[in-house]
């Protein structure tokens, strides 16, 4: 599938899928905490692990949005 045809699936799951959109959500707001962290020029130890888990947790919401992606494609006869 090409990056079209991706993003395509991508909105219609952001439109039609409760639990897609609410991973989006979350997968947004830790960026946006991220993005507070990193503008930062100095990180406490405690804010140096939050980044850290930050990201850890991003990266899992992102593969959990990609597993639905994945799911509808084969559910759909698109691979």
């Amino acid at each position: 599938m090409n990056a079209a045809g991706a993003q395509d699936v991508k909105t219609l799951l952001l439109h039609n899928n409760d639990q897609y959109r609410q991973l989006v959500d979350q997968h947004h707001q830790l960026d946006n905490r991220l993005h507070e962290l990193t503008d930062r020029p100095y990180l406490s130890p405690s804010e140096q692990l939050e980044k850290a888990t930050l990201k850890k947790r991003k990266l899992a919401l992102k593969d959990r949005m990609e597993a639905i992606t994945r799911e509808f494609l084969q559910g759909h006869g698109t691979s």
